[in-house]
């Protein structure tokens, strides 16, 4: 791992605090990048998202990605966690914290809205961070981009109807504008790009990619950087504002990632997958796709309502607590099936 990798809880952290402090000092500035956007998707955000992501793309291997049906179990595992649990787990936290625990200190109007908020969190799977998540454990690129290329699919028919019954209503209205134009940007414009580049590098030479990709590597970790302080920059003035709030949102949003996490690592272990497809699996399972989820309380509730901050908050809890799953996913390999670049499965036995 290079410096950018071996620190990058540290460069977050930083972004986080540049982030909040260039919102306080020249608002005007995120005001002006706020408003460069399309079917509310930020379209400056999505260019970082597209830097970021891109050199994870000319990864993938578009050879081995037909083999990926013939080990469906981390797939299955993603899509129970996804579609089945998280939801379901992400709402019953948020009427335990809010309409019981929290209740001394919220009023019902604001509970109600915290809660909305956190159920749209849980109704969004991840789609682009998960491919940094990935890489930073070594996952494998190929099955990653199968598991969120069917979320994306799913997600286009389930979000509306799961977050409908979640927030007791009979009819949801979702941007649908902002989820296309989202995965298209988040995705399928990377993807192409990444697979044309790979071509072209694959008939250049046989250590062509990696060394390019290598190269682009720093890039990657800027463009997550990036994106963090432009959301927190989005956000300063909030954030600053109602401290207490922030605190007590982020409480059960920590106790369902940390939830989730655990039930699909025991999950995978139980169904034997190699380490490289049980870190993605899980991963994708306990991050979320943020940028949805704040379009779409804020087409719901509005700019400055509970449900739009709780989505922010989402932002603020995810990233430093995805950094340390990835750091126990990266400590327990001899928890898993090993498996090597271009080689099957190995037993514990048999690695070296």
């Amino acid at each position: 791992m290079g410096l950018f990798e071996r620190f990058l809880t540290v460069w977050v952290g930083l972004g986080i605090l540049v982030g909040v402090g260039l919102g306080l000092v020249v608002p005007g500035v995120f005001q002006g990048i706020a408003a460069i956007e399309f079917a509310h998707v930020n379209l400056v955000v999505a260019i970082f998202i597209w830097v970021m992501i891109y050199p994870m793309m000319i990864q993938i291997d578009w050879h081995a990605v037909k083999d990926v049906g013939r080990k469906p179990r981390g797939l299955i595992l993603t899509l129970v966690v996804n579609w089945l649990i998280k939801p379901f787990t992400m709402a019953a936290l948020g009427v335990l914290f809010f309409h019981y625990l929290f209740a001394p200190w919220v009023d019902p109007q604001s509970a109600s809205e915290y809660i909305a908020g956190m159920i749209l969190l849980g109704v969004a799977p991840c789609t682009a961070m998960v491919f940094v998540w990935s890489q930073l454990v070594k996952g494998d690129a190929n099955y990653t981009l199968v598991q969120v290329s069917v979320n994306d699919i799913i997600m286009i028919f389930a979000f509306a109807p799961i977050a409908a019954f979640l927030l007791g209503v009979t009819r949801i209205t979702v941007p649908w504008e902002t989820l296309v134009l989202s995965t298209v940007l988040y995705v399928v414009l990377p993807l192409l790009a990444g697979m044309a580049t790979r071509h072209l590098l694959e008939r250049r030479s046989p250590h062509a990619v990696a060394d390019f990709v290598g190269q682009l590597k720093p890039w990657s970790i800027v463009g997550l950087i990036a994106t963090v302080v432009l959301l927190f920059g989005f956000q300063a003035q909030t954030i600053i504002d109602k401290p207490l709030v922030i605190a007590m949102i982020a409480v059960p949003l920590m106790v369902q990632t940390y939830g989730i996490f655990a039930i699909s690592y025991v999950a995978a272990r139980v169904l034997k997958l190699p380490h490289n497809v049980a870190g993605p699996a899980c991963l994708i399972g306990t991050s979320n796709f943020f940028e949805l989820a704040v379009a779409v309380a804020i087409s719901l509730f509005g700019l400055n309502s509970g449900a739009a901050l709780a989505t922010v908050v989402g932002v603020l809890v995810e990233v430093p607590v995805m950094l340390s799953l990835v750091a126990i996913i990266n400590r327990t390999p001899h928890w898993f099936i090993h498996t090597h670049a271009g080689q099957g499965p190995l037993s514990k036995g048999a690695r070296s």
